[in-house]
């Protein structure tokens, strides 16, 4: 696997008025790596994640993605240099097909120009017909073959998450974020989502996971990131993490010395 840095977040910080949310946190994802961000309700694992994608702009610190430093800059800088997310809560446009909202997430990387796609040049309708079938390719991809034509709304839970999925593919991402992808989920349905986040990671995609299933996380993770009250308590390989007598005290509310 590769070791190269994708991402870097180099004393990260975040406040909101007096609150420090995320405290000077340092923070990699290797290319090519799997590496999940856990920690209990309220340790920063979102204020961080949006720092990272451009929702939020950090009080101090750097975000350097890819050699560049990103930190600041706004969501939409962000896909274009790279970085796909999908969301805690599932933002679909529900009055959409599956195909439509997928060939949002490629708006992005599309090269049609005002002028040329009000007359229809044949270079536009060229390129309408490979993203749409590069849509259905992704719907496929992510175990949603067949449904191309069917209204958001529609879909069952489920496959509304993997659309979020699918989409945030479309914008081709070096890095794809997933926030809480298995909210909701039965035991069927995680693992078929671990078997599609271990496929991205295959196929090249390097993965920034937050996510509550510890299952999921130690069955998928290379390398986990631990948040508690905003700052950084452990960082490791799953195993080491499992033991981490600081982790288990941060989710089962003790003292370390007792979870040691």
């Amino acid at each position: 696997m590769a070791t190269d840095p994708l991402l870097e977040a180099i004393e990260l910080r975040k406040e909101f008025g007096g609150l420090v949310a995320v405290d000077d946190i340092d923070f990699t994802i290797p290319l090519g790596s799997i590496v999940s961000l856990i920690g209990p309700n309220g340790a920063g694992k979102t204020t961080f994640f949006n720092m990272l994608t451009g929702v939020y702009k950090p009080t101090s610190g750097r975000v350097v993605f890819d050699g560049e430093d990103i930190g600041g800059k706004p969501p939409h800088a962000a896909t274009q240099r790279g970085i796909g997310r999908t969301f805690q809560n599932i933002r679909l446009f529900e009055q959409m097909t599956a195909t439509e909202n997928v060939l949002v997430g490629m708006h992005c990387r599309l090269k049609a120009r005002i002028i040329p796609s009000i007359f229809g040049f044949p270079s536009v309708r060229r390129e309408e017909r490979e993203a749409r079938e590069r849509a259905r390719e992704l719907l496929a991809y992510c175990n949603l073959g067949g449904k191309d034509d069917e209204y958001a709304r529609n879909l069952s839970y489920g496959d509304q998450r993997r659309l979020e999925i699918a989409r945030a593919m479309a914008t081709k991402p070096k890095l794809l974020c997933l926030d809480e992808p298995a909210a909701g989920f039965n035991p069927a349905e995680k693992q078929r989502l671990m078997e599609l986040i271990r496929k991205v990671r295959d196929d090249g995609y390097t993965v920034l996971l937050i996510e509550h299933d510890m299952r999921l996380v130690m069955g998928v993770t290379d390398r986990v990131v631990v948040l508690e009250f905003g700052r950084k308590i452990a960082e490791g390989p799953p195993a080491e993490i499992r033991d981490n007598p600081a982790v288990i005290a941060a989710y089962l509310g003790v003292d370390e010395e007792d979870a040691s």
